[in-house]
């Protein structure tokens, strides 16, 4: 009677895709295995943030050019501030506002 009986929900099966909890204990099981027989082989080098630096830039277009010209500063600032000079520069000469 296919047409009258509930399905019963999928169990939770929870995979972790990031780690693999058992890949890592069977690992240390084989270094200390390893170890023990004395084969020892070198520890892994520590994070290295140095290694890292620097290299964001080189993916970038608009970073290497940032880091090739420097910053720009665009035409309407660049009026602003000789219009502010100027008011400077005339307050400065005539007292006058």
């Amino acid at each position: 009677m296919g047409l009258f009986s509930a399905r019963q929900p999928r169990k939770f099966r929870r995979v972790s895709i990031y780690t693999d909890e058992r890949k890592e204990k069977l690992q240390k099981l084989v270094e200390q295995a390893e170890r023990e027989k004395g084969n020892t082989q070198s520890a892994p080098e520590p994070y290295n943030t140095a290694k890292f630096k620097g290299t964001f830039i080189n993916y970038t277009p608009r970073a290497q050019r940032y880091k090739e010209h420097g910053p720009r500063i665009g035409w309407p600032l660049a009026v602003i501030l000789i219009f502010a000079l100027y008011i400077i520069w005339r307050f400065i000469m005539t007292g006058k506002s």
